[in-house]
């Protein structure tokens, strides 16, 4: 009987690995598709009245995932202090010499997009199961899971904003 529920457990653990990748990969896929074809000039369109430029929502982004890098069993792509300006909470950029060349951004982005899918396809129940290094809710109960959750929700949502600020940059729209 244990046998079965231990098999169990895998099978589903794998499931809800394979969900979590296939949400990265379809953030990743938005994103780049978004941003092809813009220059670094309509990366920083600032959207009226307020709120963030493309370049950003980008390099929040990525920000993000090098806070998750490590979670995962993987090394940061860029060094901490070069994404300082892209982190939770900062101020829209006013102005162009504050940004980072989308071209760099991207880069980076594909790159730590490909080490989170690795990080995540090494996943087990146990490391799902432990106490997560951060919470962004102040949750004192969260776990590796819930905060893994909670990102994929958020790259998501920034990943719509890139669609939108796609068309503010007077491009047409990406998604088919």
């Amino acid at each position: 009987m244990s046998t079965s529920l231990s098999l169990q457990t895998r099978v589903e653990n794998i499931a809800e690995i394979e969900s979590l990748r296939r949400s990265a990969r379809i953030v990743h896929h938005i994103v780049r598709i978004n941003v092809e074809g813009l220059t670094q000039a309509e990366s920083l369109v600032q959207p009226r009245p307020a709120g963030n430029c493309l370049n950003w929502v980008v390099g929040h982004l990525l920000c993000v995932y090098e806070n998750v890098l490590q979670m995962v069993g993987q090394t940061p792509v860029m060094h901490q202090d070069a994404l300082k300006r892209y982190d939770r909470g900062s101020p829209p950029i006013q102005d162009p010499i504050e940004a980072m060349e989308l071209s760099k951004l991207m880069a980076a982005w594909d790159e730590s997009s490909q080490r989170i899918d690795a990080g995540l396809a090494r996943l087990t129940s146990q490391t799902l199961d432990a106490p997560a290094p951060f919470s962004p809710t102040d949750d004192p109960n969260e776990t590796v899971r819930s905060l893994l959750t909670t990102i994929f929700f958020h790259q998501a949502y920034h990943a719509g904003q890139t669609g939108i600020l796609r068309r503010m940059a007077g491009k047409e729209g990406a998604m088919r």
